[in-house]
């Protein structure tokens, strides 16, 4: 396994089938995690194909696996970032965080794709609101205390 991520708010791993596991926690992770559930099943619904497939979920770890959708991208017009965050508007969902963090690429695919959707709004009527942190949740490392 490879860690991808560790920070106050999630620990992401890669496997070495491709699958990428991500544990919540910190502030709100229940939250979070039951949002990042409902919008990648409504995405899938949806039938949009650049951002990653829910493959599992575990309530009581708080953790979920999802498809592999490439590496992040760390380079990005202003203009192109635009585009495709507004195209995942186009499927129903605003990201709430649309950052170059949150963007990858993928070769299979040819294009770039979405990652990250704790924060992320389901746009049509009857979904309950996204979280909402005062400060920002990839920006602060976790250091476990040994």
């Amino acid at each position: 396994m490879q860690d991808a991520k560790d920070t106050l708010y999630a620990k992401v791993h890669i496997t070495f089938d491709g699958s990428v596991h991500k544990t919540f926690r910190g502030p709100m992770r229940r939250e979070r995690f039951d949002n990042e559930v409902r919008v990648l099943e409504f995405l899938q619904k949806k039938g949009c194909e650049f951002v990653p497939r829910l493959l599992g979920s575990d309530e009581d770890e708080l953790k979920i696996i999802t498809t592999n959708v490439g590496t992040i991208v760390d380079r990005m017009s202003m203009e192109k970032q635009a585009k495709l965050f507004s195209e995942l508007e186009s499927y129903g969902v605003q990201h709430d965080d649309a950052a170059i963090r949150n963007v990858t690429y993928n070769p299979r695919l040819g294009r770039f794709c979405i990652i990250d959707f704790e924060f992320a709004t389901i746009l049509e009527p009857g979904y309950p609101p996204s979280p909402k942190i005062t400060s920002h949740p990839n920006m602060d490392t976790f250091h476990d205390a040994e």
